[in-house]
């Protein structure tokens, strides 16, 4: 029995797996953004089309813990000071277009439909509430999270998220199940969610940081891999046990973590289950969708999807207008956020639960959110050209205009301080990174921030913005780093000029044809100027000095393009000076500047 469960776990992840990468791909290749691919491919291998996997309920819970880890993600990019600046947004714009379109919403489905007030108040507040796991990632892959526009729309979805207590609040109090009687009540659920947040605050400076340090000293990435996903799942099943957001749990933990030196490291790790779980949950929610209830009656539901979108979209136009927004922006947040939400699955749930509506209605809602879901890539492709503002005339072609360059520098010990700290001294800016969680304790004691991660993997490079950065600079000790390394990271990041800190010799002929503007050999110039000193020491005149350093710098670029070349260390060995061999007169001529 129990061979045959996980036989059929692996036929249903390769089903699903396939149909998601074949129709992904599709809808990749026409501009319509994968979750519409992935929803698609739920509806065609779900029961109620081709039936190649069932038990799409259970599928869904356990692709919940994709939006949670969307939230965690999201969570470390918003340090405590930073959420403060948004709190106009979170707490005006966000509470506004709740109310509002809950109770636009609730009036248009008791219009559409014979239910109670009670019963289209329990549907028509939910269906306020948009889907976050599909807005985020439709900003995060156009590049527009962490614009302006961006922290608006996600700042609406924040407070949507915290919304979750007291509409499930009212839903409890409108119920007619009789044990609604022994549910907490309402402001004991605020006292829930509040001391829940202290608790996770508390943790994370208490108990979550000094573990990743203590993880981070003994260098174990699969720990680091575990810790980073029960941080998230801790913090979740937390809120969930209370009967609150577990999304917001994760989000919590995230902030908390915003500051720490581990956040390019935890999202680097925690990114690439999120993506799949993500896409498993869309998957499962076109499993979800009921294809009966939209054949009984396809032109009420077709016309709630409708109402639903343009309502939402109109109201939160308006709001956004009323907040300062231009009118193209306006528009672009209210069709980025007028679709129903994931969380209107759950609140139905407990709609239905409550007695406040059938399993029908139930079903013919959840229809309704997800066809509003499958519109939204559509509405933001068909208003492209209304949304962005038409091409100027340039008038400004002189050349680029300075506005800050962006540094990464990898690997903070002797050698990193001092490249990082003359270029900050240029007013550059520069991003630090070290695997080495004892000298991330060390820096910190100087007030330097410096981020704890491998960086000389992709995921977290690009994390910490190489995609956008004009220099990257690997100062790590040792000889880890090579031609093919380099090769990989200068393919995908074409933009930034990269500087190796090689070890020795024989580093540098690893290194040798490597994509990279420089390198420099970590004790080459500071030999050369102990030489200097010595032989300015013995009296020797500037000039000897100028011509013994010029020919041996001659000597030795020379003879390592021989041992390059040959991939040999004793080639060239002919060139090497030996004891007592003299200097060649006028071999080399002296520099003009120091004559």
């Amino acid at each position: 029995m129990e061979a045959h469960g996980t036989a059929s776990l692996v036929r249903d992840g390769f089903v699903m797996l396939g149909a998601a990468l074949v129709l992904v791909l599709l809808f990749r290749r026409l501009g319509l953004g994968a979750t519409l691919g992935y929803l698609l491919s739920g509806v065609l291998i779900g029961p109620e089309m081709l039936g190649l996997v069932g038990d799409p309920e259970s599928k869904l819970g356990i692709a919940e813990i994709g939006i949670a880890l969307l939230l965690f993600l999201i969570g470390l990019e918003l340090s405590p000071s930073r959420l403060w600046r948004l709190k106009r947004d979170i707490f005006g714009f966000g509470l506004l277009q709740v109310v509002l379109c809950g109770v636009a919403l609730t009036g248009f489905v008791y219009a559409i439909t014979p239910l109670s007030l009670a019963a289209a108040t329990a549907i028509g507040l939910p269906l306020a509430l948009s889907s976050t796991a599909q807005v985020l990632p439709m900003l995060e892959s156009a590049g527009r999270l962490r614009t302006p526009f961006g922290q608006r729309a996600f700042s609406v979805l924040l407070f949507q998220d915290l919304s979750i207590v007291p509409l499930i609040t009212i839903v409890a109090a409108l119920s007619r199940a009789p044990e609604a009687a022994n549910a907490p009540p309402g402001w004991l659920l605020g006292l829930y969610t509040v001391g829940a947040v202290l608790g996770l605050v508390l943790a994370g400076r208490y108990i979550l940081t000094p573990l990743f340090r203590l993880i981070g000293g003994l260098g174990e990435r699969e720990l680091f891999v575990a810790a980073g996903l029960f941080a998230v799942l801790a913090s979740a099943a937390l809120m969930q046990a209370l009967g609150l957001s577990s999304a917001l749990g994760a989000f919590v933990a995230g902030v908390m973590l915003a500051d720490s030196p581990y956040r390019h490291e935890l999202e680097a790790d925690v990114e690439p289950f999120r993506s799949l779980l993500l896409g498993l949950f869309f998957i499962a929610v076109g499993m979800l969708l009921d294809l009966g209830a939209i054949a009984e009656r396809p032109l009420l539901v077709i016309a709630a999807a409708a109402g639903v979108v343009a309502i939402k979209g109109l109201i939160i136009f308006a709001i956004a207008r009323v907040f300062g927004m231009e009118w193209r922006p306006a528009l672009a947040i209210g069709l980025l956020l007028s679709q129903g939400g994931e969380f209107g699955f759950v609140l139905f749930a407990q709609a239905q639960n409550a007695l406040l509506i059938a399993p029908e209605a139930a079903s013919l809602f959840g229809a309704v959110v997800t066809l509003s879901m499958a519109t939204t890539p559509f509405l933001m492709q068909l208003s492209r050209r209304f949304r962005e503002p038409p091409k100027a005339e340039r008038t400004d072609l002189d050349g680029p205009s300075h506005d800050g360059a962006s540094v990464i520098v990898v690997g903070w010990g002797r050698f990193g301080q001092t490249v990082g700290f003359m270029l900050a001294a240029q007013g550059l800016s520069v991003t630090m990174i070290d695997k080495k969680a004892s000298q991330i304790d060390v820096s910190s004691e100087f007030g330097m921030k410096v981020y704890f991660g491998d960086g000389t993997r992709l995921d977290l490079l690009r994390q910490a913005g190489a995609a956008d950065a004009q220099l990257i600079l690997f100062c790590i000790d040792g000889t880890t780093l090579d031609r093919g390394q380099m090769e990989i990271i200068a393919h995908s990041f074409p933009h930034a000029q990269i500087f190796v800190r090689a070890y020795d010799r024989r580093h540098l002929m690893a290194l040798h044809g490597a994509p990279v503007a420089g390198t420099v050999r970590e004790v080459y110039e500071s030999a050369i100027c102990m030489a200097r000193q010595a032989m300015t020491a013995l009296e020797i005149g500037p000039e000897e000095i100028e011509r013994a350093e010029a020919y041996y710098r001659d000597l030795d670029t020379r003879r390592l393009s021989v041992q390059s070349e040959a991939n040999d260390l004793h080639a060239g060995s002919e060139m090497m000076i030996r004891p007592g061999e003299e200097l060649p007169a006028a071999s080399i001529p002296i520099p003009a500047e120091s004559g």
